[in-house]
């Protein structure tokens, strides 16, 4: 295999069209620098040069003494929910209880959408009424509100607009599975900073800053999987570290707000320059009505809108309708409200009967109860799948560490079977011990 080219463009091309058309494969082994650089007649650092472009690009890794080889392709990675044909009873897909969910074809007899073109607004005013009163306490005054479809959506789409592909962003180990796959898809890497009963470590998330981390996104309430929930303390601690980091991008995934139990507390400084607050509905509504207002400082709406503009550059106003819709509408606010308590009850139920069976369990909030573990957690999730139990391994959400846990999802858990899960548990880890 012949590698041509005289500049670190036409280096890399060649490269690249080597992957494209199966010449290289992934594993493959670049030539050293050194004596790709003889072969070509070229300086060193101009081969450099072309391997920084193919690692850049996803298209190659630099291991130092190592070498260079050839990446895998890039997959979506473990997402939430699981295939339907499972006989297990379903404790792993992360999914709110469709009974708590407003009934499409109810919102479209209650919804009357209008047609929009082109060039129209592309918030409907009584979604820009909602977000200056839900938004109103929780951030700086001056922000510009911006539509997004979903919370992942919004945090890929802020990433793309402040960072490159290389650049670090700091997130809570275990992580919620749709931020690990977006910062992998786009190349960026992830400094896990562990979490406990409070939320992220403020004196780890210091470490990651300091050794370069130009992002962090912060879940403030039912963080997915562990279900912490930020303490007035420990957001003004998490605040205090981040005001020394000014120009450092701060986004908040608060994508459980409208079922949250705990109060939000602002972990943003005054001295941040660049900050986005984020708040999903379909956790409350539905994944399907897949919508997330984002407010955020001038100069990052500005860039999100960038990021926006080349498509539609709005979410459907069909779907803005349906939302708006729920959102005020006394009998869908009051369901939530239903689904609030009987969430937080299943969960307080599950956490109890393990703590019967001798289990220990952390406080938890949100659709998902995190369990730690001493035994190996490949081995307890076969155990309980032999006993009719599907779960979710904690090691899908690892960032660094891995974590041995499993998450258990809450909301379609009944009372009968809350107590026989809490005794397969315990019988699976006497019989693993």
């Amino acid at each position: 295999m012949k590698i041509i080219g005289k500049t670190a463009v036409e280096i890399s091309d060649c490269i690249r069209e080597k992957v494209q058309s199966g010449q290289l494969s992934a594993g493959d082994s670049l030539p050293p620098v050194r004596e790709l650089a003889e072969q070509l007649s070229v300086n060193r650092n101009t081969v450099a040069a072309a391997y920084q472009r193919l690692a850049k690009a996803g298209i190659a890794i630099t291991q130092g003494r190592l070498g260079t080889s050839i990446c895998a392709a890039v997959q979506a990675g473990e997402q939430e929910g699981v295939s339907n044909s499972t006989a297990l009873v379903e404790l792993a897909d992360g999914n709110p209880n469709p009974q708590w969910l407003p009934e499409p074809q109810m919102l479209m007899t209650l919804c009357q959408p209008e047609t929009f073109l082109y060039g129209d607004d592309t918030i409907l005013p009584q979604l820009r009424h909602w977000a200056a009163d839900n938004f109103k306490e929780d951030c700086p005054t001056d922000n510009q509100l911006h539509l997004t479809h979903g919370a992942v959506d919004a945090v890929e789409r802020l990433l793309f607009a402040h960072l490159t592909a290389g650049d670090k962003v700091a997130v809570e180990d275990p992580c919620f599975l749709g931020t690990i796959n977006a910062l992998r898809l786009a190349g960026m890497h992830s400094v896990g900073v562990d979490v406990d009963a409070q939320g992220m470590c403020p004196q780890q998330l210091a470490l990651a800053l300091d050794a370069g981390v130009r992002a962090v996104v912060i879940t403030p309430r039912a963080h997915n999987p562990t279900g912490c929930s930020l303490s007035k303390g420990r957001a003004l601690a998490l605040q205090q570290v981040l005001a020394a980091y000014p120009n450092v991008l701060v986004i908040i995934d608060d994508h459980f707000a409208l079922l949250a139990e705990t109060p939000y507390y602002s972990v943003i400084a005054a001295s941040t320059t660049h900050w986005a607050l984020v708040r999903s509905v379909s956790k409350a509504l539905g994944p399907d009505l897949r919508l997330a207002f984002v407010v955020s400082d001038p100069t990052t709406a500005n860039r999100l809108g960038a990021r926006l503009a080349p498509g539609m550059s709005w979410v459907s106003h069909i779907l803005q309708a349906l939302v708006g819709t729920c959102l005020n509408s006394a009998a869908i606010c009051r369901q939530v409200a239903d689904a609030r308590i009987e969430y937080s009850r299943r969960s307080n139920a599950l956490s109890v009967a393990l703590r019967n069976q001798g289990i220990a369990v952390a406080a938890s909030s949100g659709l998902n109860l995190w369990i730690a573990l001493e035994v190996d957690a490949k081995d307890l999730a076969y155990a309980l799948a032999q006993k009719g139990w599907l779960v979710r391994l904690g090691t899908a959400f690892s960032v660094q560490q891995q974590t041995q846990a499993i998450r258990v999802t809450i909301s379609k858990l009944d009372a009968q079977q809350t107590q026989a899960f809490a005794a397969d548990f315990q019988a699976c880890l006497t019989h693993l011990a």
